[in-house]
This record gives structure tokens, sequence and C-alpha cells, in this order.
């Protein structure tokens, strides 16, 4: 059964607005947003953009109650020191107060993961965001989380309301709260939470969400969507979304693998270690990954509190294709992810046909080559940490007698070094040039610079230059490169180059052709293919750093100006 899913939903803080962005076809957006920019916080008092998550409660259309407990999704792993119980508006505004509580936080991390919700910098996608929630795939994920059929869910009897959360670190301490979980607590405060955290707690939280059409006895909000918000306003009608299915948007089903590595390769897999208490060289932490049978380990890891740190191992793939699972633990923190999905491909079985001398492409038509995304730089940081000493002078005073009784104190104390640890930040970067180089081939015994004809082959050289001022331990050079072909519209086939030199100046060739007599390292240009440029398109990867993958499209070409045909020549019969 296919419904419509009407979405009162969701309005997400930008810098700026997106008039007439349209919904799916058949669907019935009520969609508005605001926000702005925000400080960078305190040590006691501050937010890290992503640190969010949503508060999902099912609601009876016709009553207007609440179904069960509300759950808590979000991408992250929090581990606030205190949240409140599981409330929502609804409960509050029939009289609910809001309920401390230090107990371990329940949440569940959704797959696949949802969208930015809170975001100070305009980065967050709306259509995502309604494709998600109005999706059958999510609505499958809440039924079964909730422990109700489907079709329950989805039958038009109930809508889901849904409330943005943030996980933040108030007065030294990690802490979670809704927006109207957050007026009501500033309220308790006297505008305590106001006074540090008003751009998260009464701007970009609260205007996360907000209704365009009255729902569930909630009005539409009408104010300044790039303002700060009072209490009332927000206790009244921000913070909040609903979504009724009546038609559900498919969404497909997220892949098993969360990352894709090629054969026999170096790669570096790596996680975010995040801090809620200080971890200092007393106690470090260790993160340990498993991959294959083999355990990794990055110790003396140093983050304040608050903070979170990029972790990685470096490894070397398997040479065979196959599915692996990297396992990841830490003694001190939590991780943002503690199980990695990779899949090893091999590129290697895709070379282009064997090319004929009778081949013919009389509807050719060239196309523009392909771009994949590149990244050409990575930047990444690691925590260190020095004592700072802090001598302070321990009084111990002790009474002495005389022989005739008379007696004295004297200060007996010690120095004591009550010292603290400061952090700081080793700054790493690195950057990726390279250049591809197509000529002639040496076999092509008629071609004139970079002028040949069409039927002979060409030479691809791939060189690259990797410039870091990180640990070889951090990093890898550029390792692989696949050319595409214009005789192939760019698609169906490839060729797989050999990683000739390694290191951060690599250099790569095409491997060996199959069908070259002389077993050159040669891409064979079709003998049909009509004069002008021939565009050979590489793309250049698996340049590694705990930042990501850097990568680059590389595009170069040969003038091609008549064919083989011409260079035959037909002698007298004798």
């Amino acid at each position: 059964m296919k419904s419509k899913v009407i979405s009162t939903l969701m309005a997400f803080i930008m810098l700026f607005s997106f008039p007439g962005m349209a919904f799916a076809d058949d669907g019935d957006p009520n969609i508005d947003g605001g926000g702005g920019g925000m400080g960078d916080g305190t040590s006691t008092d501050s937010w890290t953009p992503g640190m969010d998550g949503v508060r999902v409660s099912i609601v009876n259309v016709d009553t207007g109650a609440v179904m069960g407990t509300p759950i808590d999704y979000t991408n992250k792993g929090p581990s606030p020191e205190y949240h409140f119980e599981k409330k929502s508006k609804i409960h509050y505004r029939s009289g609910a107060v809001l309920s401390p509580v230090t107990s371990t936080y329940q949440c569940k991390k959704p797959s696949p993961a949802m969208p930015i919700i809170i975001s100070n910098s305009g980065k967050n996608n709306i259509e995502a965001v309604k494709r998600y929630f109005c999706s059958e795939y999510v609505a499958n994920m809440i039924a079964l989380d909730y422990g109700i059929s489907f079709e329950t869910l989805t039958s038009g009897k109930y809508k889901l309301l849904l409330e943005p959360i943030a996980y933040f670190k108030f007065q030294g301490k990690q802490v979670a709260m809704t927006a109207h979980e957050a007026a009501l607590y500033d309220q308790q405060l006297s505008g305590g939470l106001r006074s540090t955290m008003v751009s998260l707690s009464h701007k970009n939280l609260p205007l996360a969400m907000f209704l365009e059409r009255p729902d569930l006895g909630f009005p539409v909000f009408s104010g300044n969507t790039a303002g700060r918000q009072s209490n009332d306003t927000i206790i009244a009608s921000l913070g909040l979304g609903t979504v009724t299915y009546t038609e559900l948007e498919e969404l497909p089903e997220p892949s098993e693998y969360d990352v894709v590595y090629r054969v026999n390769t170096e790669v570096i897999t790596a996680v975010t270690l995040n801090a809620s208490k200080e971890i200092n060289p007393d106690a470090p932490a260790t993160v340990t990954f498993n991959v294959m049978g083999r355990t990794y380990t990055m110790s003396n890891i140093v983050i304040p509190e608050g903070e979170s740190q990029v972790v990685w191992c470096k490894w070397i793939t398997p040479a065979a294709e196959q599915a692996v699972t990297v396992t990841v633990s830490t003694n001190k923190g939590y991780l943002s992810d503690n199980r990695i999905n990779a899949n090893i491909v091999d590129l290697s079985q895709n070379p282009p046909p064997d090319p004929k001398a009778d081949d013919r492409n009389d509807s050719f038509r060239a196309v523009s080559p392909p771009s994949n995304t590149q990244k050409i730089s990575a930047r990444w940081t690691v925590w260190w940490a020095r004592w700072h000493p802090n001598w302070v002078w321990i009084s111990v005073w002790v009474r002495h007698y005389y022989s005739d009784g008379t007696s004295y104190r004297c200060d007996h104390g010690y120095w004591q070094d009550q010292g603290w640890y400061d952090f700081f930040t080793d700054i790493y970067t690195a950057s990726l040039t390279a250049e591809s180089k197509i000529k002639p081939d040496s076999k092509a015994p008629t071609a004139s610079g970079n002028t040949m004809k069409s039927g002979y082959g060409v030479n691809n050289t791939v060189t690259s230059g990797f410039t870091t001022n990180a640990p070889a331990s951090h990093v890898t050079g550029a390792q692989t490169a696949i050319s595409w072909f214009p005789e192939f519209g760019y698609n169906t086939y490839w060729r797989l180059l050999d990683l000739i030199n390694r290191g951060y100046s690599s250099r790569l060739e095409f491997t060996q052709n199959l069908y070259s007599t002389y077993d050159q390292r040669v891409h064979f240009v079709p003998v049909w293919y009509p004069n002008g440029e021939y565009n050979v398109y590489t793309w250049l990867l698996d340049a590694w750093t705990p930042a990501g993958m850097l990568s680059m499209d590389l595009n170069n070409s040969v003038d091609i100006q008549g064919s083989v045909f011409d260079d035959w020549h037909i002698g007298p019969k004798r």
C-alpha cells in the first residue's frame, strides 16, 4: 500500500531561507526554519555541531495522547551526566514537571543515519530530512522500536511528534535537553542557562523545528526566525514537528558496508574518540582496532573534557575481494563507531575488450569526461598535554610544650603541587597534486609529438606529489589510478594503473595490455575514432589521512589525425 506523507515537519536552522522549495510530487510539506551562527563556547559551557538528536513520540490522532515512552534517536553516542525523564511537549503541556535523572541515558542509533538536525552553518539538507522522516524504511524502524506493527503506525490513526535534542556541556557537565526542557530549566535557573548558552538553547535548538500549520494543539510560529527566543515562545510554539502517514516515500535501505577499499592497498581507518571527562597523561586513553585477526593500538591519547579527537589505524587490505569487519574499542571516553564494515574490491576485472581492425561505430558522439568528488587537502589535530605546576603550602600546625607547661605552635607543613594539565593541539595537514600524461605509444611509428593516428596505442603516466607535516604513521601517498575512455562514453570499461613507484611521489602506469604483441603498457585507440582530441579521464585515489582519503580528477589527451590504415602500403603483385 502506498500512502501520502503529510509532513507538518521541521524547519531547520539556516542562515537563509529556501522559498519555493518543493516536497515530493505527492507530498504536502509544512516546513520553515531559522537560526544563525554560534560562538565557540567556554571550558564549562559549549556545544559541538553534530551532537544532536530527535525525540520521537507516537501520538493518537483522535485523543492527542502519547503512546508509551518517547524514544531518543541520535547518530552519536552521548553519555550525559544528567538529563530529564523522557517526556514530550504534550506531557509538559498537560502539567508534567522536569524530573532530572543521572542514570544511564537511553537512546537508539538509527540506521541509516539521520541528516543534521541542529546546525549553526546552514549546511543541513531539508530535502534529505523530509525524505528521511517520511520514508517507509524509517517508519518501519520506529514501529519496530516501539513494538507495534508497521500497519498500525501508518494506518492514519497515529502521527509522529518530533523534538530536536541537543547534547552539550553546561556548568562543566554533559547534559541532554529538548528545546522545551531547556526553556523550563532556564526558568528554574532564573535565566542561568540562557546567560551562557543562549545561541544554542534559545535560538538554534528551538528554531531547528517548528510548524507552518497548527497541529496537535500547537500554534504556528510566526516570529523572527533568526533571533533569540523567549522561554514562553519556545514552550508555546518552538522545537517540534509532526509527521502524518498517509503515503510513504521510499528510502533506499542502507548499504551493509560503511567504506569501500581496494585490494592490496594501505589504508587509514579512523573514528572519533569523545571525552565526557578529562583524559590526561596520568590515565591516558588507548584505542584498539581489530582487523582480520590483527590488533592495532593507538595509545597515550589525551583529550580535554568535552572535546574529541580522531583516532585511527593504518593497515593493508587483503589481496582478494572480501568483506572485512573492523571492530574498535577504548578504555576511556566513547567512540563515534565501534564497528566498521568494509568492502574490499578488485578493480582489475573490467578492462576493455580486444579492439579489431574492422570495428565501427558510426553513431559515436563525443561526451564530456566525468568528474568524481575531489578532495585534495585535509586537516586534523592531535591533543597533547603539559603539566601546569601550582605549588601550594599545606600547613600542619603542631603544638610543642616547654618543661614549665607552656606551649607554642609550630607549622610543620609542606609544599604540594596542586597544578593541572594544560592542553594543546598539534595541527597536521596534507595536500595532493598530480598530473596525467597521455602520449603516443613507442610502437606508433608515425606519431609526431602529441599527434598520432587512430588504431595505435597510448600510454598514461600519472605522477603524484603528496605533501604533509604529519608522521608517516598518519598518512599514505596516492596508490590507485583508474582511467576511462571516450569511445565508451567514459563508462562500461576502465583500465587500472600499476603502482610503479610507491610513496609520497608515486608513479602509476597502465597495466600491461593482454592484447599487445609486445606486452606494452598501452591502451589502443579504436581505428574508427574520428579526428580531434582523444581525452583520457583518470581518477587518482587512495592517498589516506586520518581526515579521509585524498583524490583528484585528471584529464590529458592526444590529437588524432588519420588512422593506422593511412600507414599501409599496397605494393604491386608480382
